[in-house]
C-alpha cells in the first residue's frame, strides 16, 4: 500500500510528530511505500536544523533526516507555513525540501491512503 503522510504539529509539543515517524517506520518495515511526508502548519518545525534537544531526549529532526536517507522518503515542507515561522531553505535539516501545497495534493493522488497526524 502507498501512504501519503501529513504532519501538522511540531516536535516536542504534541505526539503527532513522533506518531507520524513511528507510523512511517512501521509501514516501511511491513513493505509499504511512503509516497511523501508533507509538513504543514506547525509541523514545519520538524524540519529545522536549528533544533537542539537535550542529550537525553530523542532528536526528532534527525530521525526524519535518517528516514529520508535510509529509505528515500520525500520530506516536503510547506513554503508558506515555513516562512511564517521563520524557516527558510538554509535552515532545513538534511533530507527536507521546501515546496508548495501542490506537493500534498500530488501525494494524495499517488497514494492509496493519506494519513494525517495532528489537527
Amino acid at each position: 500500500m502507498k501512504f501519503a503522510i501529513l504532519v501538522n504539529e511540531g516536535p516536542y509539543t504534541h505526539q503527532a510528530a513522533d506518531s507520524a515517524y513511528l507510523f512511517c517506520r512501521a509501514a516501511l518495515a511491513k513493505g509499504h511505500e511512503i509516497v511523501r511526508v508533507f509538513f504543514y502548519h506547525d509541523g514545519v518545525n520538524n524540519a529545522t536544523r536549528l533544533t537542539e534537544p537535550p542529550q537525553d531526549d530523542r532528536h526528532i529532526v534527525n530521525r526524519w533526516s535518517r528516514l529520508a536517507e535510509e529509505h528515500g522518503v520525500d520530506l516536503v515542507v510547506c513554503v508558506a507555513a515555513a516562512l511564517r515561522r521563520g524557516i527558510r531553505e538554509e535552515n532545513l535539516a538534511s533530507g527536507f525540501r521546501i515546496s508548495g501545497l501542490g506537493q500534498l495534493i500530488e501525494a494524495g493522488i499517488q497514494a492509496d491512503r493519506t494519513v494525517t497526524f495532528g489537527d
